[in-house]
């Protein structure tokens, strides 16, 4: 008899609701375990688990590995899909294999090159892959010389954090003065050049900005998955044209993913992400993780979430080619179960809290925001 296979998704997106879905739906008819862990007592992830657990606040990179390996350990985990601390955890994955469980993320140099966006350009450009024109800018003088440039050549600029994931601190620059306009209809991702270099002036914080032309659709995101040998198994594109979403598999498209996939070793599920800069495609980003909208690929007849599971069994799926491109789609929010009774945040120095429920109760839901939703900006 197959044994079950035990999986642990830490502090992930609502959307990964969906790929717990997929992992007890999948081909083989192999029986999945899903536990969860999360900050927010209300994820729908957790009530979509079969075991749950608050995660403690406030542990440093370090102790959350300690917190990690004794998870492990403890719920006998066969596969670790790590997106919190994901750096610190890759590390250590000899102390994991240890113990008897995989981790479904890259090495540690791999997820280092791309935590910095700077040295990902950098390095992604260097292999042949192009890259939009960008300056890295840490004080107020430098982001105001790099927007100056941009314009001068015809440009509308735009920054966002040199590290960081999905569009969070994505703004666009704009000189038109701050007005009523600015106060009618939903909040805007354009900020005034003014206030933002007066509030670079004022914070005692430091900054990293990387200042780059604002890129045009369509935005193409290549779901890869590469296996430990760095030979790619899988490279599909998901297409974006406002709210149009499709599927694609042209090369101009899979060829750079598949150089980047290969090149660095992004083992397992990764998402790499392009856009036009006048008529060309150049990189915009590369996440080390599943994409929140990888489920959308069921689309096409493909199960990602469970390839990447057997390859990191060392079971080789083999080449997933998908049978079909789906049609064109949108994507809406829509409920999902939350668990009965939702519990307080879980504090360091308190008696660790009783293992949360695996039945939902019916009659709380959530709203699953639409996959890459905290990804419609442009990062």
């Amino acid at each position: 008899m197959v044994s079950r296979v035990r999986v642990w998704l830490n502090r992930t997106y609502a959307e990964n609701v969906f790929f717990t879905d997929q992992l007890r739906r999948n081909p083989s008819d192999r029986a999945v375990e899903i536990h969860a862990t999360h900050g927010d007592a209300d994820s729908p992830v957790l009530a979509a688990a079969d075991t749950a657990e608050l995660e403690p606040e406030g542990l440093s990179p370090a102790a959350y590995v300690e917190y990690a390996l004794a998870q492990c350990k403890r719920r006998s985990i066969d596969v670790f899909v790590p997106r919190l601390n994901q750096s610190a955890i890759v590390a250590h994955r000899a102390d994991f294999e240890a113990i008897g469980t995989a981790l479904l993320a890259p090495p540690p140099e791999a997820v280092a090159v791309f935590h910095d966006k700077v040295i990902a350009y950098e390095a992604v450009k260097a292999i042949g892959v192009p890259v939009p024109p960008w300056y890295r800018a840490r004080s107020a003088d430098e982001l105001v010389g790099a927007v100056e440039e941009l314009e001068a050549a015809g440009h509308k600029p735009c920054f966002k954090p040199a590290s960081g994931a999905g569009g969070v601190g994505f703004r666009m620059i704009t000189r038109a003065p701050f007005s009523l306009m600015h106060l009618s209809g939903f909040p805007s991702a354009y900020v005034q050049l003014d206030m933002v270099v007066e509030a670079l002036k004022q914070s005692e914080e430091s900054v990293d900005l990387l200042v780059m032309p604002r890129l045009e659709q369509p935005e193409v995101s290549v779901d890869c998955l590469t296996g430990p040998d760095n030979v790619l198994r899988m490279a599909i594109g998901r297409t974006k044209n406002g709210r149009r979403r499709g599927f694609t598999l042209h090369e101009q498209w899979l060829e750079p993913a598949r150089l980047i996939a290969e090149g660095f070793g992004l083992h397992y599920l990764s998402n790499i992400q392009f856009r036009m800069f006048g008529d060309r495609p150049v990189l915009m980003d590369v996440n080390t993780r599943p994409a929140g909208g990888l489920h959308q690929l069921s689309l096409c007849g493909v199960n990602a979430p469970w390839a990447a599971v057997q390859l990191a069994l060392g079971e080789d799926p083999g080449e997933i080619v998908p049978p079909f491109l789906g049609q064109d789609y949108t994507v809406v929010s829509g409920p999902r179960p939350l668990r009965a009774v939702s519990l307080p945040h879980q504090r360091v120095d308190e008696t660790p809290e009783p293992l949360l429920p695996a039945v939902p109760a019916p009659a709380e839901a959530v709203e699953v925001a639409p996959a890459g939703a905290a990804e419609a900006l442009q990062h």
